[in-house]
């Protein structure tokens, strides 16, 4: 009786989505989530000293200025006032894409500014707003994309674990979809050849490399062939932004989540007849903008993501 009840738990883990609205923090176990204390377990989680802690910002869209958010500058400030106010300073930063709003070099430097006051190492990969100058990202590149490969793909190592920075905001597909092409995944399978399974491996792409609603473009028409590449590693996390709200899955040893802007939310899959910014009261907005802290514990499979939002 107890298998079959963990055989239905598991099959429940496989086919759900939790759609989140407060910050929450999880742990993976047997490819089941479980949910934690914010305080105590969080804190436990953090103070490991075997812990890898790194922080996600997404979708900051420097330069937006409708009334969803008119200062979206001041809302990214906040969200970088928060992660040095970390009680545990994270070993860096990955921002998942969207830095500018209409890739300008002036919204790249105020957005440069700004997080450069966290004092961290950043990890960026472009979103589609960042490569709509005429040159098509050539600004995103040569600002952030000097030793990258392509468009902007690299990979690097620290303290166990190897990172993946994909760009699928290139010639995307019908609808919107983001993806990857032919060069990158060929590259992703290069990477990836020499490691062994049991590397812990977190991949971080703009866009979600998982089907969220295709109807809005909200996935990547090839992700399942990069997602393919990495099935055999033990322990796989995959980062993204674009849909400005919190979606997570897990599939076996795969765990997805996408991060809150710290821009402008958008609207749930379903609930409007398009994807954009959101109109919200003022006294709400801060409760839909955030950031993502998440934790490794070196030898250990259970994964933490905290968000938090800007309330």
């Amino acid at each position: 009786m107890a298998d079959q009840e963990e055989g239905i738990n598991r099959r429940h883990a496989l086919e759900c989505m939790i759609w989140a609205g407060t910050g929450v923090l999880w742990t993976v176990a047997g490819g089941v989530p479980k949910s934690l204390s914010l305080l105590g377990d969080a804190q436990a989680a953090e103070k490991s000293a075997s812990a890898l802690t790194i922080l996600q910002i997404s979708d900051s869209h420097v330069g937006f200025d409708k009334p969803a958010n008119p200062n979206a500058l001041g809302t990214l400030q906040e969200a970088i006032d928060k992660v040095s106010a970390l009680p545990t300073r994270p070993s860096f930063m990955i921002h998942t894409g969207d830095i500018s709003h209409l890739s300008r070099a002036t919204e790249f430097d105020n957005a440069d500014q700004v997080i450069g006051k966290a004092k961290l190492d950043v990890h960026y990969v472009p979103g589609e707003h960042d490569v709509i100058d005429e040159d098509r990202g050539k600004a995103y590149l040569d600002r952030y994309g000097k030793n990258a490969k392509g468009a902007g793909w690299y990979s690097f190592d620290q303290a166990g674990v190897h990172f993946i920075g994909l760009v699928n905001v290139l010639d995307l597909k019908a609808g919107g979809l983001g993806n990857l092409g032919d060069e990158q995944l060929a590259w992703l399978e290069d990477d990836v050849r020499g490691k062994s399974s049991s590397t812990p491996i977190v991949v971080f792409a703009h866009v979600p490399l998982w089907l969220v609603y295709d109807k809005w473009g909200w996935g990547t028409d090839d992700g399942a062939r990069a997602l393919a590449l990495l099935k055999r590693f033990g322990s796989v996390t995959v980062l993204n932004g674009h849909i400005h709200q919190i979606v997570q899955k897990v599939e076996g040893n795969m765990t997805f989540h996408t991060a809150r802007s710290t821009a402008f939310p958008q609207p749930e899959p379903g609930t409007a007849p398009s994807p954009g910014p959101m109109l919200v009261p003022a006294e709400k907005l801060r409760t839909m903008l955030g950031l993502s802290n998440v934790t490794i514990a070196s030898g250990q499979r259970p994964l933490a993501i905290v968000d938090t939002t800007l309330a």
